[in-house]
């Protein structure tokens, strides 16, 4: 998946006792109704955020990881990629028909009746 929006904020790296490495981003994304969305970025993946600063438009490739915790659910979007712009696209949806177009479409000798 992806999100692309504008760099609100760039967390430092934070280095924990077991050595492993987080950043947080937020991103404040481009839709009708803007969310403002924490991303993390793991191990050597922090890097990928030192020729980025606030305010540069980007495209973030993420995966969405969930795990539970004394009973309690969380979920965490971690990056993996980061453009400036939007460099990269995912999946694009394909064109749907409506009702009319696929009825106008058919003939008369298509019907089963």
């Amino acid at each position: 998946m992806q999100l692309e929006g504008t760099i609100k904020l760039i967390n430092e790296t934070e280095t924990f006792d077991s050595g492993f490495t987080k950043r947080v981003i937020v991103l404040t994304t481009k839709e009708q109704y803007p969310q403002e969305v924490a991303i993390e970025f793991v191990k050597d993946k922090t890097t990928l955020l030192d020729s980025h600063k606030v305010g540069d438009e980007v495209t973030v490739a993420i995966n969405i990881r969930g795990n539970e915790y004394k009973g309690k659910y969380y979920v965490n979007l971690t990056g993996w990629k980061i453009t400036k712009g939007t460099e990269f696209k995912g999946v694009t949806t394909p064109e749907l028909k409506t009702a009319e177009a696929m009825l106008s479409e058919t003939s008369e000798d298509d019907l089963p009746f």
